[in-house]
């Protein structure tokens, strides 16, 4: 799936977290895209990272739920931008069963416009702090 603008990325991963979508997640990058995943895990295509996504979906992330916060969106120019997204997640699951509590967490996206949309090229979801 590519979006219409850059911005658009923000509720398509928010609503794509919540469905615990991995394969949406996954449309939202290209075929050849890098990714570093908020639990340090590494992919490198969109199938990598449709794996990487479904594993922690429903895992560590299963009950977790995002929240959004500031956004800052930089052209690089007229087919390349970056996106900034601070999130907060809550609902995170230790091995154990028990509550992670919150975390501060940033999604970086490098973005391209393709003949289609705007889809990431690659993205790093990191804890802050």
């Amino acid at each position: 799936m590519t979006l219409a603008t850059p911005a658009d990325l923000t509720r398509a991963f928010a609503t794509g977290w919540g469905a615990r979508d991995a394969r949406g997640l996954s449309e939202l990058f290209s075929n050849d895209a890098d990714f570093l995943s908020l639990t340090g895990g590494v992919a490198e295509s969109r199938s990598e990272i449709a794996e990487l996504l479904a594993g922690e979906l429903a895992g560590a992330f299963s009950r977790a739920r995002l929240v959004t916060g500031k956004t800052k969106l930089r052209p690089l120019g007229p087919n390349v931008a970056v996106l900034t997204q601070r999130f907060v997640l809550s609902g995170i699951v230790h091995a154990d069963g028990s509550d992670a509590g919150r975390v501060g967490a940033v999604l970086v996206a490098v973005m391209a416009a393709t003949q289609t949309g705007w889809e990431i090229v690659n993205a790093q979801f990191v804890a802050e702090g």
